[in-house]
C-alpha cells in the first residue's frame, strides 16, 4: 500500500536541507521497495507568506491524513517583529496532532568525535536517547503574572506521565534496557507523581531496569558520565533543557534528527536545528540531520528497519571518507554530501 508522507519545507535552509531528504528517501526506497507519496505543504513563515498564518488549515488538513510528516525548519528575521511568527505554526501543530513524546537520539559519530567540547575518552562510547513529555507540564498550565508576583502551574495526570514513560520503556526494549526516569521528587509533587507511575510502569517490563535522577544530578552525570545512559524520559520542562544539553555533546547540531510521536495519528520527523538564514540559499547547509530523520521515519513510523540502516550506515560511510560540510570543517556542498550518501547506500 502506498504511504502518504507530507514535507513541510519550511523556511531559511528548510527547502535545501528537505530536498536532500527526499533524495535519499527516493534512492532508498529504490533499495528496498517502499512505496510511497510525497505531498509538499506551506508551513512557518512560508505558511505567513502564503496565506498568513504559519499552520495553514490545507497544510493541517494535509497533515491530519498523512502516514508521516517530514518538517525541515522554520524562521527567518524577517518574522521577528510580526504579530504572527513561524514558531507558533509548531506549537499549534503539536497541539493539533498530539504530539505527546519528543525522541532525541543522541550519537557520536567516530570520525566527528573530535568536534564534542569534551575530551574524547568522556564522549567515547556516548548512545543514548533522549525522551520528553511534550504537551503537558509548566508550559501547558496557567500562567499569572501580576504588577509584583507570578505564578505558572504545572499539571500532570498519572495518564500523561504513563504514555510517554511506556514510550521510553518499549524504545529501551529494544536497545540497552535501562531507562533512566527524571524528575524531582524530593520538593516538587508532579515529581513524586511521576516516580511512582513510573515504577508502575516499569513493572510491565521485566526485562528492562529502571534508574531515577534527580534533574540537578542528571545534568552533572550528562557531561561526567554520558556514555552511562541509554534511554532518559522526563516532563516538559527538564527536557527541554537536557534535550538541549544532549545536542552539543556530539559537537554540531547538523547530525542530530528527531521524532515527535502522536497516540493516534501521524508523527513528525524533523532536524534539531534552526533554519539557518544566514547561509539559505548558498548550496552549503549540512543536511545530515534532515536524512538521518528520514531515517527515523523509515523505522518508527513504517517498521523499515533495513532502509533505516542503510541511511545511518551511508552517512557514517560518507563521514569517514572525508566528505564534509563546512559546519563539520570540510567543504563539501549541500548536494556533494547529499550524493556521497546516497553512493554508499
Amino acid at each position: 500500500m502506498t504511504k502518504k508522507i507530507v514535507a513541510l519545507a519550511g523556511d531559511g535552509i528548510g527547502p535545501e536541507i528537505m530536498a536532500a531528504g527526499l533524495q535519499v528517501l527516493a534512492a532508498t526506497a529504490e533499495k528496498i521497495g517502499f512505496d510511497y507519496q510525497v505531498e509538499e505543504k506551506p508551513f512557518g513563515g512560508a505558511g505567513i507568506d502564503a496565506v498568513g498564518h504559519p499552520l495553514p488549515a490545507d497544510t493541517l488538513a494535509a497533515a491530519k491524513e498523512a502516514d508521516a510528516i517530514l518538517l525541515a525548519a522554520i524562521g527567518g528575521p524577517q518574522y521577528d517583529l510580526a504579530p504572527v511568527r513561524p514558531e507558533q505554526g509548531l506549537l499549534a501543530i503539536r497541539k493539533e496532532l498530539e504530539l505527546y513524546a519528543n525522541i532525541r537520539p543522541v550519537k557520536i559519530f567516530e570520525t566527528l568525535a573530535h568536534l564534542s567540547p569534551l575530551k574524547a575518552e568522556r564522549i567515547a562510547g556516548v548512545d543514548f536517547v533522549m525522551v520528553r513529555e511534550l504537551t503537558g507540564g509548566i508550559y501547558f498550565g496557567d500562567h499569572i503574572l501580576e504588577e509584583d508576583k507570578a505564578r505558572d502551574i504545572n499539571d500532570y495526570s498519572a495518564e500523561e506521565i504513563e504514555r510517554i514513560v511506556r514510550q521510553a520503556f518499549e524504545i529501551a526494549s529494544r536497545r540497552r534496557k535501562l531507562v533512566t526516569s527524571i524528575d524531582k521528587q524530593n520538593v516538587l509533587a508532579t515529581s513524586k507523581l511521576w516516580r511512582q507511575v513510573a515504577e508502575q510502569v516499569a513493572k510491565d517490563y521485566p526485562d528492562v531496569t529502571l534508574e531515577h535522577q534527580l534533574v540537578d544530578s542528571a545534568a552533572m552525570l550528562m557531561i561526567t558520565k554520558p556514555s552511562h545512559f541509554d534511554v532518559l524520559v522526563t516532563e516538559n520542562l527538564f527536557g527541554d533543557i537536557l534535550s538541549d544539553e544532549a545536542s552539543v555533546l556530539p559537537g554540531t547540531l547538523g547530525v542530530m534528527p528527531s521524532a515527535s510521536h502522536s497516540a493516534n495519528g501521524p508523527s513528525l520527523y524533523e532536524p534539531i536545528h534552526g533554519s539557518a538564514p544566514d547561509i539559505a540559499g548558498q548550496g552549503i547547509a549540512n543536511p545530515v540531520s534532515m536524512i538521518l530523520s528520514v531515517a527515523m521515519m523509515l523505522r518508527e513510523s513504517f517498521g523499515r528497519e533495513e532502509g533505516a540502516e542503510r541511511i545511518e550506515q551511508a552517512v557514517d560511510a560518507a563521514f569517514k571518507e572525508g566528505v564534509l560540510t563546512a559546519d563539520l570543517g570540510g567543504r563539501a556542498s549541500t548536494q556533494e554530501m547529499t550524493e556521497a550518501i546516497i553512493k554508499n547506500l
